[in-house]
């Protein structure tokens, strides 16, 4: 099933900060933990199709305007 992005979902952003990055250098971090420049390497090269790519993509945005700190009280303590 397609991943709809025609309208906001708040489960994105709980995703971003519990789930691991599947393949590559970063592999096992969590996707709000990835650095900026891998998430600006996506966004050059392609994000991955699909759920990842959003999710990628969504937290490069988070990142690109300072609003990193909004994810902090998502995070397991």
């Amino acid at each position: 099933m397609p991943y709809d992005t025609s309208e906001p979902n708040p489960e994105l952003l709980k995703e971003l900060v519990t789930m691991l990055m599947p393949f590559g250098k970063y592999k096992g971090r969590l996707l709000c933990d990835l650095p900026d420049h891998y998430l600006e390497w996506f966004q050059r090269e392609g994000f991955p199709k699909g759920k990842l790519g959003i999710l990628l993509e969504t937290m490069l945005v988070i990142k690109l305007n300072g609003l990193a700190y909004l994810l902090d009280p998502l995070k397991k303590k």
